[in-house]
């Protein structure tokens, strides 16, 4: 441990130095310090050293000079081992810890400052003296982060004015990090100021995971620099990479939706979802969207979960045959009873999501050395276009919403069937995926809702064929882009849907526009598409 004698604070943010700086002052620290912060500490009645008394030099240059010298320099550098005897005979004292923070370049940079603007906040002395002292950390502690003022105050109290070589080691990597962050920004900002594009990512924290997509793939996950951590896993087994991704379509999928709502996710694509007022129920509807499906599915909540959310999982049932499996819930906040209902099934996982605000705005897809970077697909109100003799029926206008916000979640060529129920509650009711041409996809999903419809049917003892028409004729189906051909429009009418509504934009629209004319049926369209590879 070394013993902290002299302490140079010079900091731009100011949040919680001077209870710091007591702390220091109490264990007989001597603080020195430079311009506005010497200031803000002789205004809180601390006694500080000025630098110009170490230097030997006066600020200078409008405040651009203040740290920069032979003296500073040394007393962070000299090695305490090897170098003391010449340390001591050149007069240079050492100095213990570094408190600094650096002008707030990106701040400025992002308000849309100029480049005039721009070179005065590049920080020369601040990064010096932060790098100077993290190389040095055998000998020196260097602090960046007001967040970690209080544990190190503590740390000082609590061994007489020492700090720990691991504590050490751990701002010193803090330490780099936050030079090398902000001469990325630079770049960068140079960059953009120049006409020219460059991206420089960071991410830190990088943590195991189980393994990768398969068991024999290793896969790490690291959380992006100066950002909270999106999912926090409260308990269960621990997280792989699928269920990372799973849970990134999960959340996005209810995130879109202004009412209460429920996903079902699987392999990525929505299986289900629900869109109402009571969790419960929605859970519910939503599993019926694919029973089968659903089986080792991922869960999604865009509200709190209290303690009967989940009972149609059957968790607790006494025949275990009847518990559901599913591999993660994913809510903004689990109640304590809802935790202790999801306990009886050890490996089920319940997943905080701790989105603040609107979503990263980009998705980043990363090929073999090539970056592909591009705006994320967000929810948006799309306006109707009627397109058909037969216009579409302005009061189903929430359900196709659900629609759209459903479809976008559904990898390409993506087709959905969406109804309402009697008490309001939007329901995906069919969906086909991934197919090399659309016709395909909505069989598949005409085919998955009249399963469902005709499960529903035997459930409550209903006619069948009347129940599944009369249901499909009352649903909407979406596309998520245009139909080149009007042979989806056959396949749609065959199976009962009379309305559906599509971005548009084929040179075909006309021959689709006249097929459902002569078919009866409504179409508008959006105007945007929302593929998905």
């Amino acid at each position: 441990m070394i013993l902290i004698k002299r302490a140079l604070l010079s900091v731009h943010d100011k949040t919680g130095l001077v209870p710091l700086a007591r702390t220091l002052s109490e264990i007989g620290c001597e603080l020195i310090s430079t311009g506005g912060t010497r200031k803000a500490l002789e205004e809180a009645g601390l006694s500080v050293t000025d630098i110009s008394s170490v230097t030997k030099n006066p600020e200078a240059f409008g405040g651009r000079v203040k740290t920069l010298s032979f003296q500073i320099c040394g007393s962070l550098l000299f090695d305490r081992k090897k170098d003391s005897a010449e340390a001591s005979r050149l007069g240079i004292e050492p100095l213990d810890l570094v408190v600094c923070n650096l002008y707030p370049f990106q701040k400025v940079w992002e308000r849309g400052a100029s480049l005039p603007e721009l070179i005065e906040e590049i920080d020369i002395g601040g990064v010096t003296l932060i790098r100077a002292g993290a190389k040095n950390f055998a000998g020196v502690a260097v602090v960046v982060d007001p967040q970690d003022y209080e544990s190190i105050g503590k740390e000082l109290i609590s061994t007489g004015g020492r700090l720990a070589l691991e504590t050490r080691r751990r701002l010193m990597r803090k330490a780099f990090h936050h030079v090398a962050d902000y001469d990325a920004a630079i770049s960068v900002a140079m960059d953009q100021q120049d006409g020219q594009e460059s991206l420089r990512l960071s991410f830190t924290d990088g943590a195991p995971l189980r393994y990768g997509e398969n068991p024999h793939q290793k896969a790490r996950v690291y959380r992006k620099s100066s950002s909270f951590a999106p999912f926090v896993a409260l308990q269960g087994k621990e997280l792989s990479y699928n269920n990372y991704l799973d849970l990134q379509s999960a959340v996005d999928t209810v995130a879109g939706l202004s009412r209460p709502a429920c996903a079902v996710i699987k392999h990525t694509n929505p299986c289900g979802i629900a869109e109402g007022d009571s969790l419960k129920r929605l859970l519910e509807v939503a599993w019926e969207g694919d029973p089968t499906s659903a089986f080792g599915s991922v869960i999604a909540f865009n509200r709190p979960l209290g303690e009967h959310d989940l009972a149609c999982l059957e968790l607790d049932h006494t025949d275990k045959s009847r518990r559901r499996f599913v591999e993660i819930v994913v809510a903004p906040e689990f109640s304590k009873e809802a935790l202790s209902y999801m306990a009886h099934a050890t490996n089920l996982r319940a997943v905080v999501h701790t989105r603040q605000g609107s979503a990263t705005d980009v998705d980043l897809r990363l090929l073999d050395g090539l970056l592909l970077r591009q705006d994320r697909d967000s929810a948006a109100e799309e306006s109707l276009s009627d397109k058909t003799n037969r216009p579409v029926d302005p009061s189903i206008s929430g359900l196709i919403r659900f629609g759209i916000n459903a479809v976008r979640q559904v990898k390409s060529n993506a087709i959905v069937i969406v109804r309402a129920l009697a008490d309001g509650t939007f329901q995906l009711l069919g969906m086909g995926s991934g197919q090399p041409n659309r016709v395909d996809s909505v069989r598949l999903a005409v085919r998955k809702a009249r399963e469902n419809l005709e499960r529903e049917a035997r459930d409550q003892a209903l006619s069948m064929e009347t129940h599944v028409t009369t249901e499909l004729t009352r649903a909407v189906l979406v596309s998520d882009a245009f139909f080149p051909f009007p042979d989806s429009m056959d396949a749609c009418s065959e199976a009962g849907v009379r309305t559906i509504i599509q971005p548009g934009g084929s040179i075909r629209d006309q021959a689709v526009i006249r097929r459902c004319d002569e078919l009866g049926l409504s179409m508008a369209f959006t105007g945007r598409r929302h593929f998905k590879h």
